[in-house]
């Protein structure tokens, strides 16, 4: 069954190490990532992060923390990233192809103890992906799944 569902929240980060900026539009190149991220080139481009995955994660921590706190570039609504590498997602007019799960790091545990531990289980910590084509996405453009596995 397909999924579809819609993108919440974009970050840009502007260092590495750096804050994460929320912006309500964003340029995905091909080949190199978000536009203005501190983060270009590689197999990692662009981080994603699930809003059911992360509401779970912070039910189970009794926190509140906001998912800006993950670090990830994409929030999604209505898709599940676990186990989903070689996929191809599409998002507004471009296309990613999911190479990887993203591992939870030591600013995990900073941001909430216990979060990191956690984050290992079922993809928790999100994916990260190659963007395919060029294009802007906006938050709340539809997502979904052109393959879903490679």
């Amino acid at each position: 069954m397909t999924q579809h569902g819609r993108l919440e929240k974009i970050w840009s980060k502007r260092a590495h190490r750096g804050p994460m900026d929320s912006v309500s539009t964003a340029l995905l190149v091909a080949g190199r990532g978000l536009t203005g991220s501190a983060d270009q080139g590689g197999r990692r481009q662009v981080t994603l992060i699930s809003q059911k995955r992360w509401e779970e994660l912070m039910n189970r921590l009794r926190s509140a923390l906001d998912p800006s706190a993950r670090r990830a570039n994409l929030l999604l609504s209505g898709i599940e990233l676990a186990e989903t590498r070689g996929g191809i997602l599409q998002i507004g007019a471009c296309q990613l192809r999911i190479a990887g799960e993203t591992r939870p790091c030591e600013r995990m545990e900073e941001a909430c103890l216990g979060l990191q531990d956690l984050m290992k289980d079922r993809w928790g910590g999100g994916a990260f992906a190659e963007v395919l084509t060029d294009g802007e996405i906006s938050v709340g453009d539809r997502v979904f799944w052109v393959t879903e596995r490679g």
